[in-house]
């Protein structure tokens, strides 16, 4: 009796170490999705705010490019207007993103 106890307390030992290791485990791969998750996190932040700089070009010129008269309709001046408005709402964005960290 007392060998089956003692093959019982190493079985038991053995369980209990077994369990430990695979919370480790289960730990280290939370945490491998976790800094996963980060990673994902900080590209979507990025790829969001070159998305929004990107869409003000299309907006303006979907602005401009229409057939209706706007302020500087068919003159020299028009096309300047909206390539300065163009690029200083991108510029602004830019500058924006950059210092919240985005991009």
């Amino acid at each position: 009796m007392p060998y089956y106890q003692d093959v019982y307390d190493h079985a038991l030992r053995a369980t209990e170490r077994i369990d430990g290791l695979r919370d480790t485990i289960e730990s280290i791969l939370a945490t491998s999705l976790a800094m996963q998750g980060n990673a994902l996190n900080e590209i979507m932040k990025k790829l969001t705010a070159w998305a929004a700089i990107i869409a003000i070009p299309t907006g303006v010129t979907g602005y401009f490019g229409q057939n209706v008269p706007f302020p500087g309709f068919s003159q020299p001046s028009g096309f300047w207007l909206s390539a300065i408005v163009l690029v200083g709402l991108a510029c602004g964005l830019w500058i924006g993103f950059r210092r919240r960290g985005w991009i």
